[in-house]
């Protein structure tokens, strides 16, 4: 994902579902990194799962926009802990009001993504599926396919 440029005002602050969940988490307070995914897990079965990887990118981009503080305590194994700064803070009503909005909607957003997928799927077929199609038309005696040539 290319990083917003300084004075772009559409950028990628809170670019994903992910960086708002994992705010959401932290809004009760400082937690673990498997604490979080395991709480996004929970809070969004249907919604998103946290695949291995995506949840460290997310929280580094929080860290970087200066949304989250990243604690390492010194001792062995290594613990970290993350948190909400006070301009993460900043966004508690936003993100409250954002999750409350999408709990009171997701009957409606599952049925506008069943909707979009059934049409993507007949506008887009499987790569198998689109050759036999394309096979079978140029077989079916068009006067420019297969058939055509060999008589």
């Amino acid at each position: 994902m290319a990083r917003r440029k300084s004075g772009d005002a559409q950028g990628d602050i809170l670019s994903g579902t992910l960086d708002m969940l994992v705010l959401r988490t932290l809004l009760f307070g400082p937690a673990h990194g498997h604490t979080i995914a395991h709480a996004i897990e929970h809070t969004s079965d249907a919604v998103l799962q946290v695949e291995h990887g995506s949840l460290y990118p997310a929280l580094h981009r929080l860290e970087r926009d200066g949304l989250v503080k990243r604690t390492v305590f010194p001792v062995v194994p290594p613990r970290v802990e993350y948190e909400l700064t006070a301009l993460g803070q900043s966004l508690r009503e936003p993100v409250t009001q954002l999750a409350n909005w999408a709990k009171a909607h997701l009957a409606e957003l599952d049925a506008a993504r069943a909707a979009f997928d059934g049409r993507e799927a007949l506008a887009h077929p499987p790569a198998d599926e689109k050759h036999e199609w394309s096979a079978q038309g140029r077989l079916g005696g068009s006067a420019h396919g297969a058939g055509a040539q060999r008589r």
